[in-house]
């Protein structure tokens, strides 16, 4: 046992197992099993006449961790004894205020530094003191510690070994030496554990657009302009943030940045003028903006709402930029492993899934068993309705739940937002659904060229000589786009109903038994107003009402559905063709 500074370090406490890398903290003690505990010795002279100026406990436990001032004016110079009081308080602190997410990372960043400064001095101090010329340095295996642990190590006692011999001192064993390696290695691991947590860092630029996030009309082109094609990475951790996912679901930052990187790198795989990664971002703003706005967020669990925006983010992952049934007529491989059964939905989910099986992009990893189940159940009901194939059926499904009394499956409505979410282009402003419509025409059109390559007959719409675009976007809208919104609308105002009801009855009551709720349509501002006969609401449930106790739906999606199918129509009557439409 070798004392240092203050401290006793034990290396390989036998009552904890090797590969536990778990940092503990109690009464003082700081423990990392499988190399050393640092255990604060207390020193005779504090014990003895101590005063004001002797200091407060090491624990801090019972103070308010608030009370601390992190300021490093005032800080005692990093050679004293009492800078390694400090800085031990100052650590404790930190991670206290991390878990509760109160700290800025300019006072994280100058108390790490100062901690920093600490170490290194008591670790220098020591090791001049301890070291001698002919030391077992060797005995430090290349693998034990990282290279530039090593090095500085190296540079270290180089430096001192003229003047380490010191009359009276026994020649220290290596031990010592590489206990102290130990400690350091601890605090690295520390600082990295500590610096992960921070956040991933948005650009101010792209900040200032992303406060647009809730609004229906959201520019995912410029944001992704703004943030030099990054818009699904900045997009996607924004809405986790927003939800709290991360933070619930103890997501390490570093970890979920290169889960989003990997997403971006397998939207771009084929270079889509449509299904690519702003097509992602988009499609999860817009689910989102669906969740938020019906307030259908107060009928999910957090493992619900986290499933709902990466099956968002996933659900075009890798898109080849061709339909399935290109990949059904040409034989492909995909094709031939999913027999031919909503081919790219089955691969989008399988492809993610294994891609968030790798340590580093793995944002599940902190998901019980149960937990993971639910969640990868739901991504897969959800991405799977986004095949075209399925869309009848799917409306079909939807409206016979609307006429009976019976709530509505979590999944199936979910995965009706999501569908909506991603056929909704014609549902926004027109300068975005036009857009949109462009980089659509030329990826069909690409299509075509393969299919006219290949000796195949053209795929609806694919044919680059004469496509009337109008026509088709007004026949998407009537008898695709707007039919799904309307169901979509009509399923939300159901299940909002019945939460008002429960909020105000503080029960699962039927609509039919509770007259208190009186549900207006308005279709002239495509608002649902829900009155209530009562202010009064459960507290054990989200408040759903305002003050005046009134909810207002709002669907701007319907409004721009009415909207844009006139321009076309104006359009259609100038007899506008294909050839008009060039890449945004």
């Amino acid at each position: 046992m070798d004392k240092l500074k203050g401290y006793i370090i034990l290396a390989n406490p036998p009552d904890r197992a090797k590969d536990d890398s778990t940092v503990g903290s109690k009464n003082g003690q700081l423990s990392r099993a499988g190399s050393l505990t640092v255990l604060r010795r207390t020193s005779s002279k504090t014990k003895v006449g101590s005063t004001s100026s002797s200091r407060t406990s090491i624990s801090t436990e019972n103070d308010s961790y608030a009370s601390v001032d992190l300021g490093v004016d005032k800080l005692p110079p990093t050679d004293t004894p009492d800078a390694s009081h400090v800085c031990s308080i100052r650590l404790r602190n930190l991670i206290r205020r991390l878990q509760k997410e109160d700290i800025s990372k300019e006072d994280l960043q100058r108390n790490l530094e100062y901690a920093a400064s600490v170490l290194e001095t008591v670790y220098i101090d020591e090791t001049r003191r301890l070291c001698d010329e002919d030391d077992e340095l060797s005995e430090v295996e290349p693998d034990a510690v990282p290279s530039e642990v090593r090095d500085w190590l190296a540079l270290t006692f180089t430096r001192s070994m003229s003047n380490i011999k010191r009359r009276g001192e026994e020649k220290p064993k290596f031990k010592s030496v590489a206990h102290a390696i130990r400690a350091g290695i601890m605090v690295d691991r520390i600082y990295r554990r500590l610096s992960s947590s921070t956040g991933l860092h948005v650009p101010p630029h792209v900040l200032l657009l992303l406060k647009h996030l809730d609004e229906w009309g959201f520019d995912v082109f410029a944001v992704n302009d703004a943030a030099d094609n990054h818009s699904l990475k900045f997009v996607g951790y924004e809405l986790l943030q927003k939800y709290d996912i991360i933070a619930k679901y103890k997501i390490n930052s570093t970890v979920l940045d290169t889960f989003l990187l990997n997403l971006e790198i397998g939207y771009s795989k084929y270079k889509n003028p449509y299904h690519n990664l702003l097509h992602g971002a988009d499609v999860a703003q817009s689910v989102h903006v669906i969740l938020n706005q019906s307030k259908l967020v107060h009928w999910l669990t957090d493992i619900e709402i986290f499933a709902t925006i990466i099956a968002a983010l996933i659900h075009d992952y890798e898109h080849t930029g061709t339909t399935n049934n290109f990949h059904i007529m040409t034989g492909s491989e995909v094709a031939l492993l999913y027999n031919d059964r909503a081919v790219l939905e089955n691969y989008h989910i399988s492809a993610s899934f294994r891609m968030m099986k790798n340590d580093d992009s793995n944002i599940l990893s902190n998901l019980s068993r149960e937990e993971f189940k639910e969640f990868r159940n739901l991504v897969i009901d959800m991405v799977l309705a986004t095949d075209m194939s399925f869309h009848f059926q799917q409306i079909k499904n939807l409206k016979g739940l609307l006429s009976m009394p019976e709530s509505i499956d979590k999944a199936k409505a979910l995965s009706m937002v999501l569908h909506c979410a991603d056929i909704g282009h014609p549902a926004k402003e027109w300068n975005l659904h036009y857009k949109w419509t462009n980089q659509l025409l030329e990826e069909f059109f690409r299509q075509g060229d393969r299919e006219k390559e290949l000796g195949l007959p053209f795929s609806p719409l694919c044919d680059r000589s004469g496509v009337l675009v109008a026509e088709s976007q007004i026949g998407f809208i009537d008898f695709i786009v707007d039919p799904s919104f309307q169901v979509m609308s009509d399923m939300l105002e159901k299940i909002v109903s019945n939460l008002l009801k429960e909020q105000r009855s503080g029960s699962a009551t039927s609509i039919n038994e509770d007259p208190a709720y009186d549900v207006k349509k308005d279709k002239s501002t495509s608002t649902t107003s829900l009155h209530s006969s009562s202010g009064s609401s459960r507290s054990s449930t989200p408040k759903l009402l305002g003050s005046d106790g009134k909810f207002e739906f709002l669907k701007p999606w319907l409004d721009h559905l009415v909207k844009n199918k006139q321009i076309w129509k104006e359009r259609a009557a100038k007899g506008e063709l294909s050839d008009t439409f060039y890449i945004c």
